[in-house]
């Protein structure tokens, strides 16, 4: 599914978002995930590793060491509807606008498709969405959900 990712992004600080997967570390993106993120925990390496080979995925890195700062992952159909999902960003490298970056590269690369929508699901990072243009759902009556809440 990476086939036609933007090439890297440079970012101010010293890093880059790249959409190459070759570059993610798998290893690395499970351990935050299942250990850290509160919607992944005690997440399997085999469910981690089909997200990754199923998604379309960014990884944002350290220009000179080349060590992965950060993760996030889009499923879509790539005519009608994408998921933003997992933007994940080190606990060492926060604060300096990654996640913010992360979710714009994701909305940059989308809108080639011409997407009627992107939805994401937050518990905690709304003013981080808002500035790359999400917003709550106008209509939250009309959603519906099969799974986990």
């Amino acid at each position: 599914m990476n086939s036609e990712l933007p090439a890297t992004r440079e970012l101010p600080g010293g890093c880059e978002i790249s959409a190459d997967p070759a570059r993610l570390d798998a290893e690395v993106i499970h351990q935050w995930l299942s250990e850290d993120a509160y919607w992944a925990l005690g997440r399997s390496r085999e469910k981690q590793d089909a997200a990754i080979a199923g998604s379309l995925n960014f990884g944002v890195y350290d220009s000179a060491s080349g060590a992965q700062l950060g993760y996030a992952r889009v499923v879509t159909d790539r005519a009608t509807f994408a998921w933003l999902c997992d933007v994940y960003v080190a606990p060492g490298a926060r604060g300096k606008g990654l996640g913010t970056a992360l979710a714009a590269a994701a909305r940059d690369h989308l809108a080639a498709y011409g997407l009627r929508r992107v939805l994401l699901a937050t518990a905690d990072a709304h003013a981080v969405y808002a500035k790359v243009g999400f917003e709550p759902l106008g209509t939250p009556e009309k959603w519906m959900v099969l799974g986990e809440q």
